[in-house]
């Protein structure tokens, strides 16, 4: 060890240690202030201010074995203690549960996916195709999961099979197996630990796993999941066709109501008039009044040329007269079918065949709008189908559930390492606690 010496120029030489004791500077109080007694390293000299002088050697360290065991403190075996009661033993219990206690678990494993299929248009007279996708199905394949993992599958499984049988305690292994007094929610959570469903968004595949002691027991109700599942997307697939097709079926019947009624107030119309088109009857009604015309003209000519020629008494006379009276009698006739000349505040009357051309042509445009509107509806509901072909969902089943032959559940080694690893972990954050405690202390 460095001995530091500080003496005064051409005396330094001559000084002893026999000269009495002066007073200590203030700069050696404090240094010996921060320093053991078998730290100090240097005394003040006596004469002289700041003349010092080598102190004593101090004394070696004992490094005997019982010098040490008395430095082994109390919190020393606090913390080893710990080590063994919150590590070492939780640990070995851990490890000897899941290799010499814990049951085997078989599992059954099926890939499904909730597919739709879209109509395209085809340009040939095939008319459309159906082409399966799995487009706008995230919906349902997040539907079909939630009820999977729902009461009402626990439910229905129950009924289906005994889950008390199949998950019972098998042995001491209490940890793992299902109480037969369990409650509800504990159930539940037992039955989503034992049944899980994995999604792939990009594929929208679905990969279901049920574990259960026996390999056919979980072959079995993963079976009868996929069976449930289908119903389920059936369901759905069905309400969404339903959905679209509403409207516009309550939009035909309208139109085809509509129709009917008008179809049958004509009918009723023709056979009270007994005629199948008042348009055609006016149209022969002309021709009979220009008949009657050209034929009244001609005897007047003839009446006209006799009078010339013969007096009025003569028969031919007679009978030209009578003919011509006959004649313009039938004309006024055939004349008033047509229509009185005459106009009046009600319209024509539907004795006449102007009244009747007008009833006639309201009751055909009644008949033509009602057409229209179900051949438009008819449309609606053929573009409503296609729509609804598109909503049309089921479920693809790509790998039927498999028969376990070696028991893959539960893993022991793993299970035992993540055990010893976070008791290490909770027994290091405890002791580093107990530390910054002690030293802000």
């Amino acid at each position: 060890m460095a001995v530091i010496k500080n003496m005064d120029r051409g005396t330094a030489k001559n000084e002893t240690a026999k000269e009495p004791e002066s007073a200590k500077p203030k700069s050696v109080n404090l240094l010996e202030g921060l320093l053991s007694p078998e730290e100090r390293v240097v005394t003040p000299l006596n004469r002289g201010r700041n003349k010092l002088r080598p102190a004593t050697e101090a004394p070696a360290k004992s490094k005997s074995w019982f010098k040490k065991a008395s430095k082994f403190r109390l919190r020393h075996a606090v913390i080893m203690g710990s080590f063994v009661a919150g590590v070492v033993v939780p640990a070995s219990l851990s490890t000897f549960y899941m290799i010499f206690i814990a049951a085997d678990q078989y599992h059954s494993t099926a890939s499904f996916s909730v597919r739709s299929i879209d109509a395209v248009g085809g340009g040939d007279l095939m008319g459309l195709f159906a082409q399966a996708s799995t487009g706008n199905t995230g919906s349902d394949s997040y539907i079909l999961i939630d009820y999977i993992r729902s009461d009402k599958m626990l439910r229905q499984v129950e009924e289906k099979f005994n889950l008390d049988s199949i998950f019972a305690v098998r042995g001491l292994d209490y940890f793992y197996g299902l109480g037969s007094n369990e409650a509800v929610e504990d159930r539940l959570a037992y039955w989503r630990n034992m049944v899980r469903v994995n999604f792939d968004h990009a594929s929208g595949i679905m990969e279901l796993e049920v574990r259960a002691f026996d390999p056919v027991e979980a072959q079995a109700v993963a079976a009868f999941i996929i069976e449930k599942s289908d119903e389920l997307v059936n369901n759905l697939s069905s309400s969404a066709r339903e959905g679209v097709l509403k409207a516009s079926r309550e939009e035909m019947q309208v139109a085809e109501t509509r129709l009917a009624q008008a179809r049958a107030a004509l009918r009723e119309y023709r056979d009270v008039s007994q005629e199948v088109d008042p348009v055609e009857g006016a149209k022969l009604a002309l021709q009979i009044i220009g008949g009657l015309e050209a034929e009244l003209v001609k005897l007047n000519s003839d009446l006209a040329t006799a009078k010339s020629q013969m007096s009025d008494d003569t028969p031919r006379m007679r009978v030209l007269k009578a003919r011509i009276d006959s004649l313009e009698k039938q004309l006024s006739t055939e004349r008033q079918r047509l229509g009185s000349g005459e106009p009046t505040s009600s319209g024509a009357s539907s004795s006449d065949v102007a009244g009747r051309i007008q009833q006639y042509e309201s009751l055909e445009t009644e008949r033509e709008f009602a057409e229209r509107a179900y051949g438009a509806s008819l449309a609606g509901l053929e573009k409503a189908r296609l729509d609804a072909s598109s909503k049309q969902r089921y479920l693809a089943v790509f790998i039927e559930p498999t028969l376990s032959e070696l028991a893959q559940y539960p893993s022991r080694f793993l299970n035992s390492f993540i055990v010893t690893l976070g008791l290490l972990f909770a027994w290091a954050i405890f002791v580093m606690g107990y530390y910054n405690i002690r030293d802000r202390n």
